[in-house]
């Protein structure tokens, strides 16, 4: 992805912050049918190797299962919020339009897991990191093994060690801090939850002035 520097993210903790935040992402191939995307919820391992190991599943009707049985590269991207960010927000108004956005995008061989027991397992993974019972006690255990056997069989393990990261955080940081408070200040006003997002991370930009000093008096 384009990248100038200013919006560049190389830090790898954030990075895998930001993987597990927008953990359902989009795995993209190319194989001989053209390129395939499929959308799915992704674990990320940050131990495993130096850039960490993602792992997922999907069905084995998916035709972008073809591409994986062909040793397809694959590429992962993790979309984070996103804003318009109108001129009109700056204190300096001679310029355009433009889009805040944040995104990550992971490379690596994915490697297939067809074993029903390694299968189960990324399963019972997945409910213990994203599921959170409401209402009533839901144990993934207590699901008949006859029951479960049919969905094993139905899908295909996937664990891609990532071999490359790109963090892109587009956040006004070409801009000055006057100008990137007043987008903090139009984003919180109009409330979106997207925008929100965005101006929280902006305003945790380390050159922006912490709560304490725009308390101050002058």
């Amino acid at each position: 992805m384009y990248t100038p520097p200013a919006y560049a993210e190389h830090d790898i903790e954030v990075l895998h912050d930001g993987m597990r935040a927008w953990s359902f992402a989009t795995l993209i191939t190319v194989g001989v049918a053209g390129a395939r995307a499929t959308h799915l919820p992704f674990l990320l391992d940050p131990e495993a190797d130096a850039c960490g190991r993602l792992t997922t599943h999907l069905a084995r009707a998916n035709p972008q299962l073809d591409d994986l049985r062909q040793g397809a590269p694959a590429l992962v991207i993790f979309q984070g919020p996103h804003a318009f960010v109108s001129p009109s927000w700056y204190r300096n108004r001679m310029t355009f339009p433009t889009w805040n956005y944040t995104a990550i995008h992971a490379r690596g061989l994915p490697r297939l897991i067809e074993d029903p027991a390694a299968i189960h397992d990324v399963l019972r993974r997945t409910v213990a990191v994203f599921d959170t019972p409401v209402g009533g006690e839901w144990d993934f255990e207590t699901i008949p093994q006859a029951f479960t056997a049919t969905r094993l069989s139905a899908i295909v393990a996937v664990e891609i060690r990532i071999e490359s990261l790109e963090g892109k955080m587009k956040l006004n940081q070409d801009k000055s801090v006057e100008d990137r408070l007043g987008v903090i200040a139009a984003l919180e006003r109009a409330g979106e939850p997207q925008g929100l997002a965005v101006a929280d991370m902006i305003r945790r930009q380390p050159d922006m002035p912490t709560a304490a000093s725009r308390a101050a008096p002058v």
